[in-house]
């Protein structure tokens, strides 16, 4: 069957494979996301990081199980890691003088040098993305800094939505790899 030669080519790092499995599996666990998030950048963001960490962990993959079924396990715990860090953010406990002391703050504007970090930080980002290639610094801008949506950059860049979404995830990882060395 097709499907397992790609898997193990995929395995083998064949980019092409790699492609191939995302376009293959996309609608399938983007649409299992859609319908527990109801939220679509929500349910792209969780597919994406699916993805990555499916081709991540491929060598790990047992072929005895539906290699559909194995990406779905892993959305699903991405989806319960990402809804244990929303719980952890929104029940933290207050107390009434904390929050009287919250409410007395006057000025909540940054400070000079919050705002110097805040600075130095994007300067840094913006130093990492520099090392990427031109057609990843042009996604990771697209995506991030403007903010467009997936087709919405397949339009702007005249390229499929697939390549879009290969493109930003290995955009991502590169600069994640830029971004550790550099530290």
């Amino acid at each position: 069957m097709e499907i397992n030669s790609k898997i193990e080519k995929a395995k083998k790092g064949d980019q092409i494979a790699f492609t191939f499995l995302l376009d293959f599996y996309w609608n399938e666990v983007y649409g299992f996301m859609l319908k527990r998030t109801e939220n679509e950048t929500t349910a792209e963001d969780i597919t994406i990081e699916t993805f990555s960490k499916a081709f991540d962990k491929i060598a790990s993959y047992n072929p005895e199980f539906q290699f559909n079924t194995w990406l779905i396990a892993i959305a699903k715990n991405v989806y319960i890691d990402l809804l244990r860090k929303k719980k952890t953010n929104l029940f933290i406990e207050i107390t009434d003088t904390e929050d009287q002391q919250a409410y007395n703050i006057a000025d909540t504007t940054p400070s000079a040098e919050d705002a110097l970090i805040k600075e130095q930080n994007l300067s840094r980002l913006l130093q990492c993305i520099k090392e990427l290639k031109p057609h990843y610094q042009e996604v990771i801008q697209l995506r991030y800094f403007q903010e467009m949506t997936y087709q919405e950059i397949a339009l702007k860049i005249d390229e499929p939505l697939s390549n879009v979404k290969v493109k930003l995830l290995r955009a991502k990882k590169l600069l994640a790899e830029i971004i550790e060395r550099n530290r």
